[in-house]
Formats: structure tokens, sequence, C-alpha cells
């Protein structure tokens, strides 16, 4: 082999090592860059914040709502207990149209004699006037009615009118004593019957003192049943009272103790103690309804006595308040039912017989259907 042939060969393999090596070296580079991460790519455009809808979750409400405060529930607002009695005439007047039309059409027949005089006493007995106040208004009647020369239609009807209005007595004082001495808040106990409606006179009346702008507190004396005290509670809710209950079978007694205790710890306007209906007759439970009157009086005066009574018993309520009275010196009675098959002669009775003014009455099913008492207005709705 020539020195030609040497050199031929070496350059060769010189420029075969030179390849290899620079192709090792950009297989190298290309690996190294696959590997190194990419650099982000230029933000175009400005970072929009979603508004809560578009953050809303899974279940459609916006974020943050599940952290947000519940709001208290509303409690009712009852309406001014003053022009009830007006709004609910239309109702008095249908449910006791019977008495004052059948007195307008007796009266109105001219001169009566003698059987029609009767007729006229027996319509008022009828309609639970009582005998003694019967006979009274017919005498006076009589009386009245002799003195006028030409008796026409509206000439009876304004005798009658009053004459009726006379016997209601307007002039007696029929405003809640809610008074007591040393800023002490006034004390209401509600007595009554089984099936008077108590508990739900109770929550009414609630409902009319805060109408007024008192604050007050219920005391669910009624024990015997866990239904009363959660009806009371419900009631007190509406209207943002509290309500004082013990243990079913608890003592009633110191349910009013704690409820009058409270309501002067919050220097409330009012508390009002609603007791368990009891027979007039058990006279174990008659005493025990002076119980409760004397143990709450260790705390504050009481300052009304309201019995319940449903207007539809008549003669028989009566009777019931005569026990009442006894007990626990009433101050006021609150018609319940005089709506329905009751008769306006009630009143009368009532307060003949017991000499306290009727209070409240009953109208209806509604939370606000108890009015205060206004002589001038039930009259003329009988005679409507």
């Amino acid at each position: 082999m020539t020195g030609l042939n040497l050199i031929v060969i070496a350059v060769g393999a010189l420029v075969l090592l030179f390849g290899i090596g620079a192709t090792v070296a950009v297989v190298s580079r290309k690996n190294r860059e696959l590997a190194a991460p990419k650099a982000p790519e230029a933000i175009e455009s400005p970072l929009e914040v979603p508004t809560p809808t578009e953050r809303a979750d899974t279940t459609g409400e916006p974020a943050g709502a599940e952290d947000a405060p519940e709001e208290a529930a509303p409690t009712d607002v009852p309406t001014a207990p003053r022009g009830r009695l007006a709004r609910l005439r239309e109702r008095l007047a249908r449910s006791q149209s019977s008495l004052g039309r059948g007195l307008m059409s007796l009266l109105g027949a001219g001169d009566l004699t003698e059987a029609q005089w009767e007729e006229i006493e027996d319509t008022l007995l009828a309609a639970d006037v009582g005998v003694g106040p019967a006979t009274e208004l017919v005498e006076k009647l009589r009386l009245h009615l002799a003195a006028e020369g030409n008796k026409t239609p509206e000439i009876v009807r304004s005798v009658l009118r009053e004459e009726l209005i006379a016997m209601v007595d307007p002039a007696l004082d029929r405003t809640l004593k809610l008074q007591n001495p040393d800023g002490l808040p006034g004390v209401v106990l509600v007595v009554g019957v089984n099936g008077t409606g108590k508990t739900t006179t109770v929550g009414r009346i609630a409902r009319v003192l805060v109408a007024e702008d008192n604050t007050v507190v219920l005391g669910a004396a009624d024990t015997f049943r866990a239904a009363a005290a959660d009806q009371l509670q419900t009631w007190g809710e509406r209207v943002g009272a509290s309500t004082v209950r013990g243990p079913e079978g608890g003592d009633p007694a110191s349910v009013g103790f704690d409820a009058v205790k409270q309501g002067i710890e919050q220097n409330v306007d009012v508390v009002l103690v609603d007791t368990a209906g009891r027979l007039h007759t058990k006279s174990g439970l008659m005493d025990e309804l002076g119980k409760i009157k004397r143990v709450i009086e260790k705390q504050a005066p009481i300052t009304e006595v309201l019995l319940v009574i449903d207007a539809t018993t008549g003669q028989n309520g009566l009777t019931q308040a005569r026990v009442f009275a006894d007990v626990t010196n009433v101050t006021g009675i609150v018609l319940t039912k005089l709506d329905g098959t009751a008769k306006g002669g009630i009143v009368i009775a009532v307060q003949r017989e017991l000499g306290v003014p009727v209070k409240f009455v009953g109208l209806g099913e509604g939370p606000d259907d108890l009015a205060p008492f206004d002589a001038v207005e039930f009259v003329d709705a009988l005679l409507e």
C-alpha cells in the first residue's frame, strides 16, 4: 500500500468520527429541549372576576349563601282594638237579629194588649235577659211608649234603643286595669269552665294589649293539658310575647308565681295568666284557683280577674259566674261565641247578676275577633 493510500484512509476515518460526534451532540441537545418546562404564555386580557351568580355552586345558590344569617320569623301585627266591634257589627247583627226584630215587630203593632206585652216579656226571657231585667224593661217600655202620641216605627225603635242602652249601662268602666303601684306590671288572671275558649281568649287579649303598645308575658298555668301550654306559647310567639310554663301536671300556682316574677324582672307592662278550665261544682278545683290567686299576689297584686263565659250557655253561664265570683273576686266578663247561636240578652243578665261589666266579646274564629265591648254599638247591632 502506497503512502497516498494511507493518507486517504486516515482522512476518511477522521471525517467519519467527526460526523458521529456531531450527530450525538444534536440528539443530546434535542433531548434537553424536550425535558425543559415550557414558559407560560403571555396573558393578553385582564382577569375577569366572576359575579356571585357565576360562582354559584351545584345547588344553584350563590357562594356564601349558606353562611348568611337566617332571618327571624316575623311576628303578627294585630289590628287596632278600637273599631273592631264596628268592623264586626254586621256579623253580630246577623246572629242576634232575632231579638231586635222580634221586639220591633211586637212593639210596632200599635196599642198593645196584655197578651202582647206578655209576649214581649217572653221574647226577652228567651233571649237570656233574665226574669228581673225582662220585667223591668217591659215596665219601662210601657211607660215610655204611653207618653208618646204617634207611635211610628221610628219612635218605637228610638224608645226601644234608649231603654236597651240603659239596661246594658254604658256608664260602666270597661277598661282593663293594668296599673300596679311601684312600677310593678299589671296582672290579669283569666278563669272559666272547660270549653269556653279560655286559652284562645288569653291569646287574643295578648294581641289586644300588644296592639296598644304594651309588653306582655304569658303564664301557662293550665298544667293539666300540655296542649294548652303549647297553644298559649304559639299565641305568644306570634306577637313576640314570652311564655312561662311548667311540667305537665305541675303546680299551677308556681307557674303563675314564676310568670309574674319574670314579668317584674323584664319590666313588662302586663302579665296574663291562663288557668285550667274547671267545673264550678268541683270544690277542690275551685279551692286551687284561690291558691293560685294568693300565691301570685306574693309577687304583685292582681289587677284584673276576667271570667270567660260561653255566651251560648245562657242561664247556666250565670250559675258558673256566681261561684267563680265568690272564689276569685271577678272584675270583668269576656263573652265568647257571641256570633253563633247566642242571644244578646246574656250581656244584661250577667252584668246584673255579678255587678261587673262585660269587657270583651268574642265575635268569630279569627285571631283578632275579640272586641272591647261597647254598649251603644252592641244595642245598635241588635236592632239592625
